[in-house]
């Protein structure tokens, strides 16, 4: 039933623990509201008088159960029970696309409410925290429970009032920021005795500020491995306020951006192949020293101007406007850069690239340029999460991360099964010598399909690719949706449309990702959804969510990989120089390259193995980092150095 490595003494208990939520269900179904309610009451009592939550599990997953089949005509699956019981033990769950882990999350959260410490919930972004929070608050509301939602734009009061509620949804960010700001005011109000925000916080008066939080509990992680592991390094920082020199730091910015096209490699920098830094070369120099300056940049130190050069450069030929960033108006009308995630393919809202390259980018497309103003706290994500006492994850794709996510987070993972056999068909990869052939033969697989009304749902690694597949299906005639960063407001729309006969829909990597696709009816007759994978990721369990987009509860579905020998992965698996060779060959190839196939998997197993060592030497100098600061008294998330 599950997958059983190491988890054969738990799944005799868990299994048992089912039979008493089973038991359970039959009594509870006779009761009225008002006494599920006094149930819930009680056991709350018994949580707060000492008793362990394993033993009030049975009774609290039965009531959750009945409140869903009450309230939204959702009862929990047998498997989703099981999956319950997991997270509430510390477990990562994997759960296929449309098995329910929304509802799935409500089963912890309650048990870990009871304690009245708070129960958090964290996903990617505001739009699915809300979402989550609003569709299954009726289960929480009847069984006497409030439901507090963070969103980014709430003020301190909303905040506070959302912490104090028994479960509280929002995202990883607003988690991590809000606990800075917390130790920020505790420390200015001579008030961080202890490592723990919150103890002994609730004796203070109302006058003045006060912290939002209530202390860090238990976190259930939605989209784990997006929140664990990709964005582990992801550094949360919350600025200082000291800037003598803003205008003298913005007219540079914008002069390196205007000479920065201007270089050209070789005679005036190099690229070290290894580090990708750029550096000028003696021709380069003298360059910058030549060029007419403003009074303002002729004040700045020789060895800065090359600095900020070098980094206009490394802008003009690496960062390219909707693939890595997208240009659009912030909260107050302001033109704002805002980072496009490389793994999910969505808006990483709130994150700057460091070492002034977000300031560059800024300065590349004549937007107000935003001074970095010094650090004031800083948190990393993985350190977020390993401040909670009890933390557990769901995901669609985590068993390839398993030994990651157990060795940081102590979170083992669990393999949860479908409520119905899977149906999906893997198709025969494609690989092709260059991308133009590539998506020729990916549009006309589109054509094929679509005459046959499956929907199909195209995935692609960037925005611009995403748009070139788009034309290519105008000038065919072929109606389709295309689902990238420039419109994530319809996002949770276009996806959850996705599975309606005749649809195409073409989406960045994972956008969507947490809206449900549900085929319309007759759809499953003719075959399902079809998923084309169009590149692979620098992650192979980025590519399995999408193709578990397709094949959802036991629906039929299919889905191909295609592939091309000048594709990105090839150059950071195999490296710069097989990378070139392997383009090359691709260009004076005729048809098909199928043979190829078992060289991708083998570069992506490459960069995925970079890829941890670089999250492991992250973990280590962060460990060392506060080991050092703690040794001569300092504060690791206040006194950060820049």
């Amino acid at each position: 039933m599950f997958s059983r490595q190491g988890f054969r003494p738990q799944m005799v208990r868990w299994k048992r623990q089912l039979a008493q939520v089973n038991a359970l269900e039959e009594v509870l179904k006779k009761e009225d509201d008002a006494s599920l309610r006094k149930r819930s009451l009680a056991l709350r009592y018994q949580a707060m008088a000492g008793e362990k939550l394993s033993t009030l599990l049975p009774e609290g997953y039965a009531l959750v159960r009945e409140a869903g089949r009450r309230t939204l005509s959702m009862r929990h699956y047998d498997v989703q029970i099981i999956g319950g019981v997991a997270l509430f033990e510390g477990y990562i769950a994997e759960m296929q696309t449309g098995e329910g882990k929304t509802l799935t999350a409500t089963l912890p959260l309650y048990l870990h409410s009871l304690t009245s410490k708070g129960a958090h919930l964290a996903t990617v972004n505001d739009y699915l925290a809300k979402r989550d929070a609003e569709w299954m608050e009726p289960i929480f509301n009847m069984l006497g429970l409030d439901v507090g939602i963070i969103q980014t734009a709430d003020d301190q009061g909303s905040r506070r009032k959302s912490y104090a509620a028994a479960v509280t949804y929002g995202t990883a960010k607003e988690f991590g920021f809000d606990f800075l700001r917390d130790r920020l005011l505790l420390r200015a109000q001579n008030r961080l005795q202890t490592e723990m925000l919150g103890d002994g916080g609730g004796g203070f008066g109302g006058s003045g500020d006060e912290i939002v939080m209530r202390g860090m509990h238990f976190c259930l992680v939605d989209e784990a491995d997006s929140i664990l592991i990709d964005e582990a390094r992801t550094p949360l920082i919350i600025g200082s306020i000291e800037d003598t020199v803003r205008d003298q730091i913005v007219e540079t910015y914008r002069w390196a951006a205007e000479h920065g096209k201007d270089y050209e490699k070789e005679e005036h920098f190099t690229i070290d192949p290894d580090t990708k830094q750029i550096e000028l070369t003696a021709r380069g120099r003298q360059r910058v020293r030549a060029l007419p300056k403003s009074d303002l940049v002729r004040t700045m130190g020789l060895v800065d101007l090359y600095e900020y050069t070098e980094r206009a450069i490394k802008v003009h030929r690496e960062f390219l406007l909707d693939r890595q960033y997208v240009v659009r108006p912030g909260d107050k009308g302001i033109d704002e850069i805002v980072i496009v995630d490389e793994f999910t393919g969505r808006l990483a809202e709130g994150r700057k690239w460091r070492d002034g390259i977000h300031q560059s980018i800024e300065a590349k497309e004549n937007i107000e340029i935003s001074v970095p103003t010094g650090q004031a706290a800083r948190i990393t994500v993985q350190d977020l999460f390993l401040r909670y006492p009890n933390l557990a994850g769901m995901t669609g794709t985590a068993a390839t991360s398993a030994r990651e996510l157990r060795r940081i987070y102590k979170t083992p993972v669990l393999r949860v099964p479908t409520n119905k056999p899977p149906k999906r068909q893997q198709l025969r990869d494609r690989v092709f010598g260059t991308m133009t052939r590539k998506f020729e033969a990916i549009v006309k697989e589109i054509e094929e399909v679509h005459a046959q009304g499956r929907p199909i749902l195209i995935g692609t690694r960037s925005i611009d690719k995403s748009e070139i597949i788009s034309k290519m299906l105008d000038e065919l005639g072929i109606q389709h949706q295309v689902l990238n960063a420039n419109n994530v407001e319809q996002e949770a729309e276009i996806v959850a449309a996705a599975g309606g006969e005749g649809k195409v829909t073409v989406a960045t990597n994972m956008a969507g990702r947490g809206t449900d696709i549900k085929l319309s009816d007759g759809v499953e007759d003719i075959g399902g959804m079809h998923v084309i994978c169009t590149e692979f990721h620098d992650a192979a369990r980025i590519d399995r969510q999408l193709i578990g987009r397709c094949g959802r509860q036991g629906d039929r579905g299919s889905y191909r990989q295609y592939l091309s020998l000048d594709d990105d992965i090839l150059k950071s698996g195999l490296g710069l120089k097989r990378g070139e060779k392997l383009k090359d060959q691709g260009e004076l190839m005729g048809g098909s390259a199928d043979r190829y196939a078992k060289l991708f998997r083998k570069a992506q197993r490459k960069v995925e193995r970079k890829h941890f060592r670089d999250r492991m030497v992250l973990m280590h100098h962060e460990k060392e980092r506060k080991k050092m600061q703690r040794e001569i008294g300092q504060d690791p998330y206040l006194d950060t150095p820049d």
